[in-house]
């Protein structure tokens, strides 16, 4: 029995990336993260994390007064899967248009182009 994925909405994602960032926290401690950057209230941010509770995208420590959340799926799970699905729907499949409309819309780094390179590389000599 394969369990299926479920896609995060963008704010369950900014949850998750304060999550995974900092490994457990409460809701408090990831309502004043978001709150940093957007405008939100502590009971939006509750109510969203309770909801990702119940589809299964983070757990919860409900032993102690203060419950404590973390992420229940990974980064990197999440990032291919929505990755696959920008590749399928935004690029006809081709993940090669992808890296040409990055790379041409983002400045790399010396250091970045260096790590492309030598997965290009890699790639080369399978």
């Amino acid at each position: 029995m394969s369990t299926k994925y479920i896609k995060p909405t963008e704010s369950e994602l900014e949850i998750l990336s304060v999550l995974w960032k900092n490994g457990l926290a409460s809701v408090r401690e990831v309502h004043e993260e978001l709150a940093k950057t957007k405008d939100v209230g502590y009971t939006t941010t509750l109510k969203l994390m309770q909801i990702m509770h119940e589809k299964g995208l983070v757990k919860r420590d409900a032993s102690v007064k203060t419950h404590i959340y973390q992420a229940a799926v990974s980064k990197e799970k999440t990032q291919k899967h929505l990755l696959g699905k920008m590749i399928d729907g935004l690029f006809g499949g081709s993940s090669t248009q992808l890296v040409i409309q990055a790379l041409g819309n983002h400045k790399a780094s010396h250091e970045e182009l260096e790590a492309i390179q030598e997965l290009l590389n890699n790639l080369k000599n399978q």
